[in-house]
């Protein structure tokens, strides 16, 4: 192995001078959660160790604080609204230097080509990109999306490099029925991320029992509490809408820290440029009570074990120099940071090979989003900072809709890869007193889904998203605000500058609109069939607890 050259050995010994020492700061060792003083010496892009050092090249860190790298242990980069290389470029910024991501948002749009994407957007970038192979593509039987993928379709990228396991296996019913097929899947790496929202008792049993090993999806201290319990890593989740680090943070101590990770799992670039990464969540956890200590731990040596990344995690001898320097523990404010020993500088951005678009339909016309009949409804409702759903009912007239007193509006998916599918259905929450929005975001088949409040202006922002074969889009009165998503309908090929940017121009206008922040990160989770409680697909109304499409009327 490269470490046991003589070289790096007599350098470790002190023998011959580091490459680089880093001096005069506080180390952070998350084995023990202590601090240590002293230099620290890197050769090779590997760390020597702590002590006596001398180095060709010098930093003098006087009053700072060094932390190893920090790892995400669950993201879809796509929801970022970012190619992966200007992803890298913006959360190397705030110390990340490695994300475990789920490419599974581009391989129901574009199957093994999304993958080959995502993978050859990964070399070169300023943090190291790590992929989780999508495990359920389409996310349940009933979706028709750009792609499928089954476990022969996965085996020839199993063991690539930049490939740790299989990704959160969201088909929860499949499991439990022992279908053969998931079966195949869970056959082909040994790691493997769950995905379980609201599961217990003896169904989790068997969750667990199958081979699943970790779940990001918890929301209640106690739902998270019995999956620790019953052997699963827990990936604490903070992204744009999933804010659970207020509620699921008693979970943590110094007994079960080695089980409890950070997860982003879906962050706007805007979110990211404004609030940061992996820095925010430590952050986040400090102001809830928990000590500096265990939140560096739970963000950097805990997903570095939970996926057997043993060459990072911590700064010790034969461990990867990724390294983040810190101004003050408990307010984590990252100066700088060093990816292989070497210090990450800003770079400018590449262009990628955008993947072929996939847009097959076209604008729905009046009619077929009409809604007729009266009587109770089921209506989708939203849940403040989470993307699960409330099933709410409300007598309704169709006529009558939108219906703004009760904040009851249309939402419309139309199936983008082949024309004449549209689901109607009605939901609750976005607050809007006019205008519409659209996107071609739509987890996890990425549909075009649309709501408003009135059917001339969802039609006119589904017309622009199609038009722009990808986009998210805003219309009000006579205003229209688009993002163009030119890579696969999911990610813009702009600098992450300009992303933010529009970003901005598009929360102008939602803002203008009177509904509640981040309206596009909830409209694009309203068609995620294996989030409970009630959906809306390209066929309707879909009970995510019962697993089968419903009718809007119940009577």
């Amino acid at each position: 192995m490269e470490t046991f050259r003589k070289d790096i050995l007599d350098a470790a010994r002190g023998m011959a001078p580091a490459d680089s020492v880093c001096r005069n700061a506080r180390i952070f060792n998350p084995f023990t959660c202590t601090w240590e003083t002293g230099t620290l010496a890197i050769s090779n892009g590997i760390v020597l160790g702590i002590g006596d050092y001398t180095g060709k090249k010098e930093y003098d860190f006087s009053g700072m604080y060094i932390v190893p790298g920090l790892i995400d242990a669950h993201v879809h980069i796509e929801s970022s609204l970012l190619t992966p290389r200007e992803y890298a470029r913006l959360v190397a910024r705030h110390g990340t230097t490695t994300v475990v991501a789920d490419p599974h948002e581009i391989a129901n749009v574009a199957g093994a080509a999304g993958i080959e994407f995502m993978l050859r957007e990964r070399v070169g970038a300023a943090a190291d990109i790590l992929y989780m192979l999508p495990s359920c593509v389409p996310a349940t039987p009933t979706e028709v999306g750009g792609a499928m993928l089954e476990a022969a379709d996965l085996r020839p990228f199993a063991g690539r490099d930049g490939i740790l396991g299989l990704a959160e296996m969201m088909n929860v019913p499949g499991v439990l029925a022992g279908d053969p097929a998931i079966g195949e899947k869970l056959k082909l790496s040994p790691v493997r991320d769950g995905h379980a929202p609201l599961l217990a008792g003896k169904d989790l049993n068997a969750y667990v029992l199958a081979g699943l090993q970790s779940d990001h999806e918890c929301t209640t201290l106690a739902e998270a509490k019995e999956k620790l319990e019953k052997g699963m890593y827990i990936f604490i989740r903070e992204g744009s809408t999933e804010r659970n680090i207020a509620a699921l943070l008693p979970l943590v101590s110094p007994a079960t820290v080695p089980r409890c990770c950070f997860a982003t799992d879906d962050c706007h670039a805007d979110l990211l440029a404004e609030s940061g990464h992996i820095d925010r969540c430590i952050r986040r956890a400090i102001a809830c009570g928990l000590s500096p200590e265990l939140a560096i731990r739970m963000a950097t040596l805990s997903p570095a074990e939970r996926f057997g990344l043993y060459d990072r995690g911590a700064l010790v001898p034969g461990r990867r120099a990724d390294f983040c320097v810190i101004d003050d523990p408990h307010r984590f404010t990252v100066r700088k940071v060093f990816l292989r020993g070497t210090e990450v500088m800003e770079t400018k951005p590449s262009e990628p090979e955008v993947p072929p678009e996939s847009f097959g339909c076209s604008t729905p016309s009046a009619d077929k989003i009409r809604i007729t009949g009266s009587g109770t409804a089921r209506v989708i409702g939203l849940v403040p900072s989470q993307i699960i759903t409330e099933a709410l009912e409300y007598d309704i007239d169709g006529q009558a809709v939108p219906d703004l007193k009760r904040d009851l509006l249309k939402v419309v998916v139309v199936n983008r890869y082949r024309p004449g599918s549209c689901g109607v259905g009605l939901v609750r929450g976005f607050g809007f007193s006019g205008g519409a929005i659209a996107s071609s975001i739509s987890h996890d088949t990425h549909n075009i889904v649309a709501v408003g409040t009135s059917d001339p202006e969802i039609l006119w922002a589904i017309d622009e998203v199609i038009k722009a074969r990808g986009a998210m889009v805003a219309v009000r009165g006579n205003t229209r605000t688009i993002l163009p998503l030119d890579c696969a309908g999911l990610m813009s090929a702009l600098p992450y500058p300009q992303v933010v940017a529009r970003l901005a121009d598009l929360n102008r206008t939602t803002g203008l609109m009177g509904g509640i922040p981040d309206p596009f990160m909830y409209l694009s989770f309203l068609a995620l069939t294996v989030i409970p409680t009630l959906r809306i697909t390209d066929r309707g109304l879909f009970d995510g607890v019962a697993f089968r499409d419903v009718p809007l009327f119940t009577g």
